[in-house]
Parts: C-alpha cells; sequence; structure tokens
C-alpha cells in the first residue's frame, strides 16, 4: 500500500484512545501523521505511539483540514459536536461512541462480520458497535449465515473497564478499602463495585430494559440486517478489570449441533475455539482474553430445553477488540478501499 493517511485520534488520552494509538503502531498503519486530540484541560501533555511521545492538542481549537481519517473515542456530545465538523472537511470519521449508531445514513461495522457496509457512508461517519455486540456477533454472525438465528437470550458479564478510568479506580480503590476493613465509598457506581455484582448498565428505558441492553437489540439487528431476530438480554456489571464475558443461548432456524457450530467457529476470522471439557478448559477474561485480539468461545453444548437450540460462553477483551482494535481494522478497511 503506498499511499499514507494523515490520521487524528480524538479521546487520545482516555482508555481507548491509548489502545488506539498503540494498535495503530503494532499494526504498522500507513500513516504519514498521528495526531492526538482531546479536551483543553488535557492539551499539552504527552501520549505514547509506538516509539513517539505525541503531544495532545487541544480538539476544539483543531483545524480537521487535511486529515484523513479521524478515529473518535470520547463520549457520544463530543462526537455529535466534531465528528460532523471533521468529516466535512473531508475526513473519515470511526466512531466509538453510541451517537450515530441508528442513523440509517450511518453504517455500524463489525470488521469481521459487516466489512462491505463502510462503503455506503454518505455523511462521512461510520459507526463502531457497542463492545457486547461486536464480541457476540463476531461468534453469532458465521452461524446465523449458515443456520439462520432466531432467537438469542444473552446475560453479560461486564468488566468496570467499559464505564472508563474511572470505574477502574474505584474498583481498585474499593478493593484495597475493604481488604483493610475500610467503607467501600462509591462514587462512580450507586452501589459498591468490589465483590459485588450490579444488574443495571446506562439508564433505565420505559420497558424496564437499560439502554445498554436495547443496545444489543438494536445494534444486532442492524449488524446482521435481520429485523426478526429477537434478542433478549441482561447487562450485568462486574468486578473485573478489563473483558467482557457473555452467556449466550440460541434458538436456530436450522438444527446445529455442537461439533458442527464449533467447527464453524474454529474458521471464523476473529474467532479463538476454547471449548475442552476439563477444568480450565473454556476462556476467561483474565487468562485468555484481556489484550488480546481474539474473540474467545468456548462451553458450546445443545440447549437441553430447546431443540434447535444452542448454548456457548463467549469472551473478549472490550477496550481491545471491543472498541480500538475493531476502528482501526476499519481504517484498514478504508485505507485498502482509497488504495483500491
Amino acid at each position: 500500500m503506498s499511499r499514507t493517511f494523515k490520521v487524528a485520534v480524538v479521546g487520545a488520552t482516555g482508555a481507548v484512545g491509548e489502545v488506539m494509538l498503540a494498535i495503530l503502531a503494532e499494526r504498522g498503519f500507513p500513516a504519514s501523521e498521528v495526531i492526538a486530540l482531546a479536551s483543553e484541560r488535557s492539551a499539552g501533555g504527552e501520549v505514547s505511539y509506538g516509539g513517539d511521545d505525541l503531544v495532545v492538542r487541544d480538539l476544539a481549537t483543531f483545524d480537521p483540514a487535511g486529515v484523513d481519517i479521524a478515529l473518535f473515542s470520547a463520549g457520544g456530545a463530543t462526537s455529535l459536536e466534531h465528528a460532523p465538523r471533521f468529516a466535512a472537511a473531508g475526513a473519515v470519521v470511526i466512531d466509538n461512541s453510541s451517537a450515530f449508531r441508528r442513523d440509517d445514513d450511518v453504517p455500524l461495522v463489525v470488521s469481521e462480520v459487516n466489512p462491505e457496509a463502510i462503503a455506503h457512508r454518505p455523511r462521512g461517519i461510520i459507526a463502531n458497535p457497542n463492545c457486547s455486540t461486536m464480541q457476540m456477533l463476531v461468534a453469532l454472525a458465521p452461524i446465523h449465515r449458515r443456520y439462520g438465528i432466531e432467537r438469542i437470550n444473552v446475560c453479560t458479564y461486564q468488566s468496570v473497564s467499559g464505564a472508563g478510568r474511572a470505574a477502574l479506580e474505584e474498583l481498585g480503590r474499593q478493593t484495597g478499602a475493604l481488604l483493610n476493613f475500610q467503607g467501600p465509598d462509591p462514587q462512580r457506581f450507586p452501589v459498591q463495585i468490589a465483590f459485588n455484582l450490579i444488574p443495571q448498565i446506562d439508564e433505565f428505558m420505559d420497558n424496564g430494559y437499560t439502554r445498554e441492553e436495547m443496545k444489543l437489540v438494536w445494534e444486532t439487528r442492524k449488524i446482521l440486517g435481520d429485523d426478526g431476530i429477537q434478542v433478549n438480554p441482561t447487562a450485568v456489571r462486574v468486578p473485573v478489570f478489563y473483558g467482557h464475558s457473555e452467556a449466550v443461548h440460541i434458538e436456530t432456524r436450522d438444527k446445529v449441533t455442537a461439533a458442527e457450530a464449533r467447527a464453524l467457529l474454529e474458521a471464523a476470522p476473529g474467532v479463538e475455539v476454547v471449548d475442552e471439557r476439563v477444568a480450565g478448559g473454556w476462556p476467561t477474561p483474565v487468562t485468555h482474553a484481556s489484550g488480546k485480539d481474539a474473540v474467545f468461545v468456548g462451553r458450546i453444548r445443545e440447549d437441553l430445553s430447546h431443540p434447535r437450540g444452542l448454548d456457548m460462553w463467549i469472551v473478549s477483551d472490550n477496550i481491545r477488540k471491543g472498541a480500538a482494535l475493531n476502528a482501526v481494522q476499519i481504517a484498514e478497511l478504508v485505507a485498502a478501499e482509497s488504495a483500491g
């Protein structure tokens, strides 16, 4: 690939932005220049990119003229304000927030599932899905395309890193405090997160589901292009630093055996099957997913309660594959499109 690209990373000082910079360097993205952008309070600091330190610039005053690709991971409000400004200046914006995911004229892309969707981006914006949706669909898309999926029951067990740096710090602080017989002092979460589970992520909707749960419904249908798929989600925050886990139960249109599903998943891009019926023969967020690119799938078995049911356990690093890596993979697709 001979062409190079001027790349901006918006939210460069955040947990996802830092990993975006690391992955751009690791994968040798053909960047002529990488610009780190953040809010005014972070401007002037430095972030790492490969072996270099980049000075963070103020997003509000930055002129996006000449930027080819902009990776946004700074929250929905920031994306709504600045992503159209970058797109109007000619950049392809890859946005990690929920700001544009449900818009019909913005493609919602998982690189291994629907890469062809990037071609239709009339507003110059491509949306990154929610991390929980992303890892689930990397595993389920091959099964849906071969056998058809009618219904998905999913319970997510989501790490605190999905709630940002303050949540990571709160889990660490509370764990230390409780081990020293001190109170937990919840601030980022409504109740203690250390040694606890919280069955609410994001705000409640009128139907009793949370917005995080409804993202699994909306985004699954859009990415797979099938509004007939029924999704029944429960999202739970767990005291894990990095890596989301999901207990997924699907009902397929055509019968699929566990062996057939396992073979299909072993051949699927972005999937690593860890499925042995022995102690430790299954993936966990700590032992497998954290810091890794793959979506790990285990506990593949046929549902005892449904003739066309299949159960599995899906684990992935929510910051890496669930956000930063997919954004960079989309940028690579855009770069390849331009080169072609």
